[in-house]
């Protein structure tokens, strides 16, 4: 066997750090925060919380951090924050976040965030509305562009706006940059998507978004209308005209979308809320679906 210099084992070792140093500035797994010190570009750096479909997708948009919800987080990092997890890990989230770097943590669930982030101090935080699909993790994002706006629907606001903006222009998907007096009625809009089409397909044994737009177009129309009238009377937010033909023509572009009635306390519970008075038709399909066993949590 021919023996190998000590020089070439060195320049192997030199060559493999490298290459691992490389690795790190994509994607970290170890458990603890990774330092400004280590040598990372926080102008263009995010942190993500979260590797599933969405986080996985953004992280193809430039340099980044990956973390799980239960690993640190930097405090003498800077830049935003992307949390990609459901709902229920939030609160763990922004408990465990340092204090500083709170202000950075960028929320793009679906559903009524307002009451969680008036409880953490944090309504001022940058926050998306993330009108897109992926169907599996790696799988091409189905982009949120429609007939009635090309421009597409996804909709950032807050300090980091631009910058997700910019990520997402790097993946070739659309984004707007609004004010928070354009996000709310655009929010609200997207939480009655959410919480009319995955409930009348639910309650109607649906297999789709589209089946229940196509099939139950008529109740899916009084639906919406029903809770346009009850946000802006609780609210006094002012919809622009076309409400119902913009969610329809979203519907068309994720028609394969599954129905089911789930994140309660995230969506339908905040129509819920209001009453039978405000939102009878919204509360009667909770109503069917539960008779129906087709919910995995029991009504308030």
């Amino acid at each position: 066997m021919r023996k190998i210099s000590s020089a070439l084992l060195l320049l192997i070792s030199v060559a493999g750090a490298e290459a691992w140093v490389q690795s790190l500035k994509t994607k970290s797994s170890r458990r603890g925060p990774l330092m400004a010190s280590d040598g990372y570009d926080a102008e263009s750096r995010v942190t993500i919380v979260g590797s599933g479909r969405i986080g996985g997708l953004l992280a193809e948009g430039g340099d980044s951090i990956i973390v799980g919800r239960n690993d640190l987080i930097d405090e003498n990092d800077s830049g935003p924050i992307l949390v990609t997890t459901r709902n229920d890990a939030l609160g763990g989230i922004v408990d465990a976040c340092p204090q500083n770097r709170r202000k950075d943590l960028v929320f793009m669930q679906n559903g009524y965030l307002d009451e969680f982030l008036q409880s953490k101090g944090l309504m001022d935080n940058t926050q998306v509305l993330l009108f897109l699909s992926v169907t599996q993790k790696g799988a091409p994002p189905i982009d949120g562009v429609t007939k009635m706006n090309p421009e597409g629907l996804t909709a950032a606001t807050g300090e980091h706006a631009q910058a997700f903006a910019n990520r997402l222009s790097a993946l070739n998907l659309k984004c707007k940059v609004i004010t928070p007096q354009e996000y709310r009625p655009a929010m609200f809009e997207k939480l009655i998507w959410i919480s009319t089409y995955m409930l009348v397909g639910t309650a109607k044994g649906c297999s789709s978004v589209g089946e229940a737009g196509e099939k139950y177009k008529e109740l899916v129309e009084e639906v919406i209308s029903e809770l346009t009238a009850a946000v802006a009377a609780k609210e006094g937010i002012v919809f622009s005209n076309g409400v119902i033909e913009r969610l329809a023509s979203y519907t068309d572009v994720v028609t394969d979308f599954p129905c089911a009635v789930k994140e309660f306390e995230w969506r339908n519970e905040y129509f819920y809320k209001l009453g039978d008075e405000a939102c009878s038709k919204h509360n009667s399909l909770l109503r069917e679906c539960a008779q129906k066993g087709f919910l995995n949590f029991q009504l308030p």
